[in-house]
């Protein structure tokens, strides 16, 4: 039986990285499960080295979602298959996490709603597909498009990302090829070299996994600077559940030293709205002042009370 070896008629995507022949699970079909794990293990640690080595441009890919999002911007994602998932799943956690509005931070699926629950082929190589999603948005100069595509060739994203230039908006390229030529269709390219995959092409490994560490990164940095944190307290949390509302409790015991029963007392005056909470304990006010108080300070915390 001879050696893989290079195809002898040459494909548009056989030079791609996250195409490539991982050499070291070659056999991961011989091999025992507990060895399959060990090999996904060790494969891993590339992600956090390629992460590492972009953290400049994550931050400069941060500053651009802030300063969008201080200007009454959007943030929108958009990406196929395991790279739009990954978007889908950042626009839907946002809002309960920092209390934001649905629209503030939304997503486009090649394949529509439909594709994130059961995979969509061939909708990924539909440039103009692109560009039609991305036209219902309306895109505006004041929004920033994060354009996901492991591959950093993929049609759809390409012609979303088209579209979005011509209306002004900012545009950042999360890839995790850093040949791709995404960067000539982007404003700032973060560009994360995890190799080939432990299953060669399956990009909802390393790179999915690389992928998601950045949107985490890009999306928290920006709600940080945006106010919807108190320290590393989430207290724009929406306590719409018992577990959300044990929560509120706790941040607020923490904050003010209050005990539990008088952080529910102090919860319910505030119609369970854990900043103003925090300032009316801090500052003495009564609810309708505090919550002026925090538009005043642009929904900051620490502003509010007086701690910058």
């Amino acid at each position: 039986m001879r050696e893989w070896g290079p195809m002898p008629v040459r494909s548009k995507w056989q030079q791609l990285p996250t195409e490539a022949i991982n050499p070291a699970s070659r056999a991961i079909d011989k091999i025992p499960l507990a060895d399959i794990i060990e090999l996904m293990i060790l494969d891993n640690r590339s992600v956090l080295e390629a992460v590492q080595e972009q953290k400049n441009h994550i931050a400069r890919g941060a500053e651009m979602v802030t300063l969008a999002l201080e200007k009454g911007g959007r943030l929108i994602l958009v990406g196929a298959g395991t790279s739009g998932r990954l978007g889908v799943l950042e626009a839907a956690e946002i809002p309960p996490t920092f209390g934001t509005s649905p629209d503030l931070v939304q997503a486009i699926m090649a394949g529509g709603k439909a594709a994130v629950h059961r995979a969509k082929e061939g909708i990924e190589d539909d440039d103009r597909a692109g560009a039609r999603a991305m036209r219902q948005l309306r895109p505006r100069r004041t929004d920033v498009v994060i354009g996901i595509t492991a591959s950093g060739v993929t049609p759809f994203v390409r012609g979303a990302l088209a579209h979005a230039r011509k209306a002004g908006a900012a545009i950042i390229g999360i890839t995790c090829d850093p040949r791709s030529e995404l960067q000539t269709c982007v404003d700032h390219l973060i560009s994360l070299a995890t190799g080939p995959e432990v299953i060669a092409g399956s990009t909802r490994l390393k790179a999915g996994t690389a992928t998601k560490i950045v949107l985490n990164m890009l999306t928290t940095a920006a709600m940080v600077r945006a106010g919807k944190t108190y320290g590393n307290l989430m207290v724009d949390v929406k306590a719409g559940s018992a577990k959300l509302r044990d929560r509120a409790r706790r941040i607020i015991g923490l904050v003010t030293g209050l005990d539990y029963d008088e952080a529910d007392r102090l919860l319910r005056r505030a119609s369970w709205n854990v900043k103003i909470a925090i300032v009316m304990q801090k500052t003495g006010l009564a609810p309708a002042k505090a919550r002026a108080r925090l538009r005043q300070a642009r929904e900051s915390v620490r502003q509010a009370v007086g701690e910058v």
